[in-house]
């Protein structure tokens, strides 16, 4: 839905990102959207760059059963849909995790402040490049570890393995946004989970999982 907004509202809005990215942002129409809502789909056509202004949202794609694979999420101050900017099907689908408010900026205005700003060009380069060298990890631990390596490496990658002495606790992650990530049943990540839990690993909360110690290559 486009949003109406004063000039002193958009002023504090943009404030809070890099100028550069607030330029482009003021190039644009804002447009809110509820939680749980598609704002891109994977295939689609599109040439257009969405700047987060608030909420938060999350990268990801299904196969023609429904199984779902989360690359990451997306902060306000960021923004996506740049691999659609030559033209080419939207290589992710996108979905509000809250109500998020986006500043929707056409391709051909893009092209104006990638012209008018040549240093946000070479940001831009290297944005699309770490997006990409995220994608080729994922895809090298889909391929190359099994379900429980996978698990592993999205607890630990949260914030780091338990030394033994400081238990690391992860918030607001339940065992389905682990399954998405990982490419796996939420059924088979709970059992990993509980399985770690008894051997003293891990402590299992709502939203809240605890690593105590550093947990096992092999399970």
């Amino acid at each position: 839905m486009n949003v109406s907004r004063t000039a002193i509202e958009q002023q504090k809005l943009f404030a809070k990102l890099e100028p550069s990215i607030s330029r482009l942002a003021a190039r644009g129409i804002l447009r809110s959207y509820r939680k749980n809502t598609i704002i891109l789909n994977e295939g689609e056509p599109g040439d257009s760059l969405f700047v987060l202004l608030q909420g938060q949202v999350k990268v990801y794609a299904t196969d023609e059963n429904g199984r779902e694979i989360t690359f990451g999420m997306i902060q306000a101050g960021d923004y996506f849909g740049e691999m659609s900017l030559d033209g080419g099907p939207r290589s992710a689908s996108i979905m509000t995790l809250e109500p998020t408010l986006c500043a929707l900026v056409s391709g051909s205005a893009v092209q104006q402040h990638l012209a008018d700003e040549p240093d946000f060009a070479t940001s831009l380069v290297w944005q699309v490049i770490r997006r990409a060298r995220a994608a080729t990890e994922t895809a090298r631990q889909m391929a190359l570890l099994d379900v429980y390596g996978r698990v592993i490496h999205t607890l630990e990658g949260e914030q780091g393995p338990a030394s033994g002495q400081t238990p690391v606790e992860l918030t607001q992650i339940t065992h389905q946004q682990i399954a998405s990530r990982v490419g796996a049943s939420r059924e088979m990540v709970s059992r990993l989970l509980k399985d770690l839990e008894k051997g003293g690993y891990v402590e299992l909360g709502i939203k809240r999982i605890t690593l105590k110690k550093k947990l096992p290559a092999r399970w």
